[in-house]
């Protein structure tokens, strides 16, 4: 990447790791339990076939998500790979420009254009084959 895509895409910090889990309610409990983590946020998200919890890790998340039906990209993903990491969430500036930045990278992307995502952020997703097998998420929160 040249330095213009450095400049143009700033990371300002994770937003979240993703975990992808058959029985959201359990994991809740097995985090607050085991690690003391509160949920911060509880959402169902219907444009992508989840329910989400997040807990808050200093200004981040650990966002657990379960499918909300047979035919979401979650669902797909815990029967292939089973239970864990399923995505990286990285906080930007400005989604639209970012998602610019990677296409001028080479990047595979999912999202063209920006779309809503929860807690009234913007978002876009990369595609793992173009960032070494890890499905990326461009967060821009909603005070942006």
């Amino acid at each position: 990447m040249s330095d213009t895509h450095r400049r143009e895409l700033e990371l300002l910090e994770i937003d979240h790791v993703a975990i992808a889990v058959r029985d959201l309610d359990a994991a809740v409990s097995w985090y607050e339990q085991a690690l003391g983590a509160t949920v911060a946020h509880r959402e169902r998200v219907e444009g992508d076939g989840v329910e989400e919890v997040l807990l808050r890790v200093a200004d981040s998340y650990v966002q657990l998500l379960t499918p909300t039906g047979e035919d979401s990209p979650v669902a797909r993903y815990l029967a292939r790979r089973g239970e864990g990491i399923h995505h990286v969430g990285y906080r930007v500036n400005d989604c639209a420009a970012a998602i610019e930045s990677m296409r001028d990278a080479g990047a595979t992307l999912i999202d063209d254009v920006p779309r809503p995502g929860s807690r009234g952020t913007t978002v876009a997703f990369v595609h793992p084959r173009s960032s070494f097998g890890t499905l990326i998420e461009l967060v821009q929160e909603a005070s942006r």
